[in-house]
């Protein structure tokens, strides 16, 4: 019996993204020795079927915290908002979880190891969206003089999401920590403090980005045990734009010692012409190499 899996979720038009993220990962020979499991907000009956050549689970994903209708409108992929805290309840015959989205993929393994020995004691295993390059991690308005008025991410979603002033301060300029991708333990107290947050965060702030606020404050308020792996665990290509390593066929960071990508997330989009890479695999955009040329790359897995 496998111990070990990694979790995702998508809807139908998400399928393809999702089927790039499985192929990433079963292309690896250590991925024998770990299960693939899959939330389905939307999937279609094909889809479905197409996946389970592939996969070990598929269960439909669920509000595990109610939310107002209103709220939903009919976008079920907003499940992936509350059921990745849940992820035990769905797949309980596993010992440790890597969570990952449909929009990211695997390119280096070495990357999927660090994450479930990041999880080793209960502790949480994710990434801090900082690192060489990032210019900007908070915005601030400036009124007059010393005045200004913060516009961090974490800052204003706890405010819209009536947080306590008190304990919104203590997020407005702690390093965002991007839930995309993160690994726990099935015995981890890390679920119970995430999933108490969440149900605070959902109760008054928007569905989309409840499960992210929620997991800064269980790092940051309530000082959930972590461990921080490095940016390339958990490159997020909207941020920062990786180089290409053009003898060795890979995606690499931009700057020195140009260590190589593990996980590549196409969050929030890479966007041409009006148009989501994420949703148009046939957009391509301009990649610095390693030796200083230019070549256009898609992000995306295999493409």
């Amino acid at each position: 019996m496998k111990n070990k899996t990694i979790v995702s979720l998508a809807d139908a038009n998400y399928f393809p993204l999702l089927e790039e993220l499985v192929d990433s990962i079963k292309r690896f020979k250590e991925s024998e020795n770990i299960s693939i499991c899959i939330l389905d907000a939307g999937l279609t009956d094909n889809q479905k079927n197409s996946l389970l050549k592939k996969v070990d689970e598929i269960k439909p994903a669920e509000w595990d915290i109610e939310v107002p209708a209103y709220k939903v409108k009919g976008k079920e992929w907003l499940k992936s908002q509350v059921s990745r805290a849940f992820l035990p309840k769905y797949f309980p015959n596993y010992n440790k979880y890597l969570w990952i989205d449909c929009d990211a993929w695997v390119n280096d393994w070495s990357s999927v190891e660090l994450y479930f020995r990041a999880c080793d004691n209960g502790k949480l295993g994710i990434t801090q969206t900082i690192g060489p390059g990032y210019k900007i991690t908070s915005k601030v308005n400036w009124l007059i003089g010393k005045l200004a008025i913060i516009k961090s991410q974490n800052f204003k979603h706890a405010i819209k999401s009536n947080v306590p002033y008190n304990k919104a301060r203590k997020l407005a300029f702690a390093p965002h920590i991007n839930i995309g991708v993160f690994s726990l333990e099935k015995n981890s107290p890390g679920w119970k403090i995430w999933q108490d947050n969440l149900k605070l965060t959902l109760k008054a702030g928007n569905i989309f980005g409840s499960e992210g606020l929620a997991i800064n404050m269980s790092v940051y308020i309530d000082e959930l045990k972590t461990e921080f792996l490095p940016l390339n665990c958990n490159w997020i290509t909207s941020n920062l734009l990786p180089k290409f390593d053009q003898n060795k066929k890979t995606f690499v960071e931009p700057y020195l010692p140009n260590y190589k990508i593990g996980i590549i997330h196409l969050a929030a989009g890479i966007w041409k012409d009006g148009k989501d890479m994420r949703i148009d695999e046939t957009i391509k955009i301009e990649i610095e190499t390693l030796d200083n040329k230019k070549t256009l790359k898609s992000l995306r897995y295999n493409k």
